[in-house]
């Protein structure tokens, strides 16, 4: 007798069913990714605050500081650094040392992910290197300021596993920890208003 297959889809809130190891952009709907980011928490859950520090937010976070040290950047790219996590709403945050132990099919997943994302939303499968530089230097600095403000790390322990050139923009930038429905919301707004944003330039 055959061995059994084993599931490796997932049912979406909108009736989509993502097929984890051949996701296809016809399966992918951004109100699924708002409502799974909004509840996926970063740093395992090791913040501080009423409620869990969630990917959703740190993407907002990382759309702006994009967004402030790229103001000349097209809207597009700040759409990729909105979704840069994207895949996280199936497959979860993992830390970096996780990340490592699971190695190589991790990776691939994650890959994938983006791929179908990316196709879905209209993004180039593989964003040009510059950008995804920029985006990286934005998610360097998001989890500095996060690492001191709510994940208990001493600034000199952030300072060390989280090296930035552009120490001044840490200074107006602060944490927000909110509801998941109120970031999911919010998450959901920042997407259309760059989808609006990319429509104005075709124009």
């Amino acid at each position: 007798m055959p061995a059994k297959q084993r599931r490796a889809w997932q049912r979406m809130l909108s009736g989509r069913r993502l097929d984890l190891l051949d996701p296809t952009p016809v399966d992918i709907e951004i109100e699924d990714i708002a409502h799974g980011l909004a509840f996926v928490a970063r740093w395992n859950g090791q913040t501080r605050g009423d409620w869990p520090y969630s990917v959703a937010e740190h993407s907002l976070l990382v759309e702006h500081i994009f967004d402030r040290l790229n103001p000349e950047e097209e809207p597009i790219w700040r759409l990729a650094a909105l979704l840069h996590d994207a895949p996280e709403y199936v497959i979860g945050d993992m830390i970096s040392p996780v990340k490592a132990a699971l190695g190589r099919e991790y990776g691939e997943m994650d890959e994938r992910l983006t791929t179908a994302i990316h196709r879905r939303f209209g993004l180039p499968t593989e964003i040009p290197a510059p950008v995804k530089r920029r985006i990286k230097s934005a998610d360097r600095i998001s989890a500095r300021l996060e690492a001191v403000q709510i994940a208990g790390f001493s600034t000199d322990e952030a300072e060390k596993l989280f090296p930035i050139s552009c120490e001044h923009i840490l200074e107006d930038l602060e944490i927000r920890i909110r509801p998941p429905m109120e970031v999911r919301g919010e998450f959901l707004k920042k997407f259309t208003r760059l989808l609006n944003d990319i429509d104005s330039v075709k124009l």
